[in-house]
C-alpha cells in the first residue's frame, strides 16, 4: 500500500538532488514510499533546531513529536505525517525506540551538549542517522543483529561527514560538533574555536575529525549485505569526504557538496555493483 502524498517518494526530506533522493530512487519500487515516510519523521523533528528559535518553544514542539509518536502506535495520529507513517511502523514492524533515539539526540543538541570524546561523538552521531538507518533496514527486510548494527554504525558515519561539512555554520552557532578532548588537545574550547580568530585552526581539526570518521568505519560500519539504499547513502557521503579533503577542509566560511549528476553516477555504480 502507497504512502499517500505528501509524504511518499519523492517528499520535501528527500527532495531531487539530494543524496537522500537518490539513496531511495535506487531502493526496490515497492518500499520506497516507506523509506521517504520514516526520513520525513527525522526531518520533521531535526527541522526543530533551525525553524524554532526560541528553547522553550523547540523542547515544547520535540515533545510533541514524541507524544505524537506514541499516538501512531496506538492507531490515533493527529499529524498528516503520522497518518501515513503508521501502517509503515505496523507493516516493518518499526520499533519506537529508533524514532525515540534521534528525538533524543535533538534534545542533546538544544540542550548544547557537548561529546566528552570520540566514543561520545559516535554514539550521539548513531542516535541521529544511526538510528534513521536502522528503520529503513528493517523496512527493507534486513534484521538480523549483525544488520541492524552494521547499518547504525554506517549511519554514523555519515552523520559525522555532514557535521564535517556543515562546521562553518556550526561554529559560528556556537553549535558543538568535536569532541571536548580533541579539542583541549589543540588548546581550544568550543567557545575559543567560535572566535573569528580560530577559524585558521579549522582545516587542521576537521582532518583528525575525517579520519576519525573513516576509522570509526572500516572498524564498524560493514557493508556486506546492506540495502542499496543505505550502501548508496555511504557511498556519497564517503565520495563527499573526498571531496572536502581535497579542498583542504577549508569550510570556515563556506560549504562544499557534489552535484547531483556526481551523486546519482556514485549512486548507479553503487547500485551495480552490489545489487538491490
Amino acid at each position: 500500500m502507497a504512502v499517500d502524498a505528501p509524504w511518499g517518494f519523492p517528499n520535501p526530506a528527500t527532495p531531487p538532488g539530494s543524496s537522500t533522493y537518490y539513496s531511495i530512487r535506487f531502493a526496490p519500487a515497492g518500499v520506497r514510499d516507506d523509506l521517504a515516510a520514516v526520513t520525513a519523521w527525522r526531518d520533521q523533528v531535526r527541522g526543530v533546531l533551525t525553524e524554532v528559535s526560541d528553547p522553550g518553544v523547540a523542547r515544547a514542539k520535540l515533545q510533541w513529536w514524541r507524544d505524537e509518536l506514541l499516538r501512531t502506535q496506538v492507531g490515533e495520529p493527529r499529524h498528516p505525517l503520522s497518518q501515513a507513517l503508521g501502517p509503515v511502523m505496523a507493516r516493518h514492524r518499526l520499533p519506537a525506540q529508533g524514532f525515540l533515539d534521534m528525538a533524543d539526540q535533538v534534545q542533546a543538541d538544544l540542550d548544547g551538549d557537548q561529546p566528552a570524546d570520540s566514543a561520545a561523538l559516535e554514539g550521539a552521531c548513531e542516535r541521529d542517522l544511526g538510528a534513521l538507518f536502522e528503520l529503513l533496514a528493517r523496512c527493507q527486510w534486513q534484521e538480523t543483529p549483525v544488520c541492524l548494527a552494521s547499518a547504525r554504525a554506517l549511519g554514523g558515519f555519515c552523520a559525522q561527514v555532514y557535521l564535517i561539512r556543515d562546521s562553518g555554520l556550526l561554529r559560528r552557532r556556537g553549535r558543538a560538533f568535536l569532541p571536548a578532548d580533541r579539542l583541549a588537545a589543540a588548546g581550544l574550547s568550543a567557545d575559543a574555536l567560535a572566535l573569528p580568530e580560530a577559524a585558521d585552526r579549522l582545516p587542521g581539526l576537521l582532518a583528525g575529525a575525517a579520519a576519525a570518521a573513516l576509522a570509526c568505519r572500516d572498524r564498524r560500519a560493514g557493508e556486506a549485505g546492506l540495502p542499496v539504499a543505505l550502501r548508496v547513502r555511504g557511498r556519497i557521503l564517503a565520495a563527499l569526504l573526498e571531496a572536502l579533503e581535497s579542498e583542504g577542509f577549508d569550510l570556515a566560511q563556506r560549504r562544499v557538496g557534489l552535484t547531483p549528476l556526481r551523486k546519482l553516477w556514485l549512486a548507479w555504480r553503487e547500485a551495480w555493483r552490489g545489487g538491490v
